[in-house]
């Protein structure tokens, strides 16, 4: 599994993360390839080495060389749904927008589409953000963890005027981050970098258990005194698939079929892995329904937030575990009956189990009037064939 692990000892902005990405081995040309996909104008990207006290790394700039006018979401939203990025990218980026738009609108009281971007609406800050979506798209780690983050303190000045440091919107994105001390009266994590911690970041902590590969130095543009203006990326891998999840539980005695019905739809929309309800007892001998939540420890507070909404609960107790998976891969065979897809799952490079999927199986025998067991056994027997083959 492909590890990526983002230190930020001097907190973290757009293009310190980007710089640190081409560092780390994100190819400078493909990156600004890609980012001539975007209509976008009146900027040129500098790319460069650069030292803070002790420490040299890649230094990544974007000059702007017109005048550009204030964006709202909507305008953002246009400019990248007509681009010729690639569909992830292009997902990334609106997701990471619409975030923003959300946490602005939460502190100026205003709904998310009257949202008028201002230095992150610029195109520095736009760039910088689809850069980030393209460099995590062909480095495609697994899994991203993310240590703690100073954010600086003091003031700056900006277009809504005199702010604190943190920013009101860089501490709405940063809710649920872990933050570390600092003096240092500069800001250090911008809204762009806690926005880029708030996407990618899977976990917060101390570096996981990995065999590191590659480093990258994303330099920034503070001198700072106390610290070298740096963000450090470590890329590595770790033979076991691991992954950090929370599991949420909540009793409910008094919560209808329907709504529990409900409930799991939108739990499993909204991202939780696995949803699954247990008939229990609870006191009073009163029959009564336990719900069970597995999700990625990030999505924590959107989920029970779901559940308090959709549900009688009115308590949730949750707690932190472990998930080991096998390695897996989706392999397509041909079959007598169509094509099947199946799902085939590996340990130390051996298939141990090979599972067709129910839709595509489900289809086939009602296009073909024979008995869905007998499709799914023919799928994976061709399958076993194929992967022993």
């Amino acid at each position: 599994m492909k590890i990526l692990y983002i230190d930020c000892p001097a907190g973290i902005s757009g293009d310190m993360f980007v710089a640190a990405l081409i560092d780390a081995g994100l190819n400078p040309d493909v990156l600004e390839k890609e980012l001539k996909k975007l209509p976008l104008k009146g900027y040129r990207i500098e790319i460069g080495r650069e030292r803070r006290q002790a420490i040299e790394g890649t230094r990544f700039k974007v000059k702007t060389t017109e005048r550009h006018p204030h964006r709202k979401f909507s305008d953002i939203k246009k400019l990248l749904t007509e681009s010729t990025l690639h569909r992830d990218v292009k997902e990334k980026s609106l997701e990471m927008f619409r975030t923003l738009a959300e946490a602005e609108a939460k502190v100026h009281g205003i709904a998310p589409e009257d949202v008028e971007f201002h230095e992150v609406g610029a195109v520095d800050s736009i760039v910088d953000i689809v850069a980030a979506c393209i460099g995590m798209r062909e480095l495609s780690p697994d899994r991203v963890y993310g240590s703690k983050v100073p954010t600086g303190s003091g003031w700056v000045n900006t277009m809504h005027g005199l702010l604190p440091i943190p920013t009101p919107a860089t501490l709405e994105l940063l809710k649920g981050i872990p933050l570390a001390s600092t003096t240092i009266e500069k800001e250090l994590t911008t809204p762009t970098g806690a926005l880029i911690l708030k996407t990618f970041v899977d976990e917060f902590g101390p570096i996981p258990e990995m065999t590191p590969e590659r480093t990258g130095y994303g330099i920034g543009g503070w001198r700072l005194k106390e610290i070298p203006n740096i963000l450090r990326i470590v890329m590595g891998t770790t033979d076991e698939q691991k992954d950090a999840l929370i599991v949420m539980e909540t009793n409910m005695d008094d919560a209808s079929p329907q709504l529990c019905g409900y409930l799991m739809d939108r739990l499993l929309k909204e991202g939780a892995l696995d949803v699954f309800f247990t008939p229990i007892m609870m006191k009073k001998n009163r029959p009564a329904t336990l719900l069970t939540v597995l999700a990625e420890r990030k999505k924590k507070d959107h989920l029970m937030e779901l559940i308090f909404r959709e549900s009688t609960s009115i308590g949730i107790r949750y707690y932190p575990v472990e998930r080991r998976c096998l390695e897996r891969r989706i392999e397509r065979v041909d079959t007598p009956y169509g094509s099947i897809r199946v799902k085939v799952a590996l340990l130390g490079g051996r298939c141990v189990n090979i599972q067709p999927e129910y839709e595509d199986c489900k289809k086939i025998a009602t296009r073909n009037s024979v008995p869905l067991k007998t499709v799914m056994e023919e799928a994976r027997r061709v399958a076993l064939s194929v992967v022993e083959g």
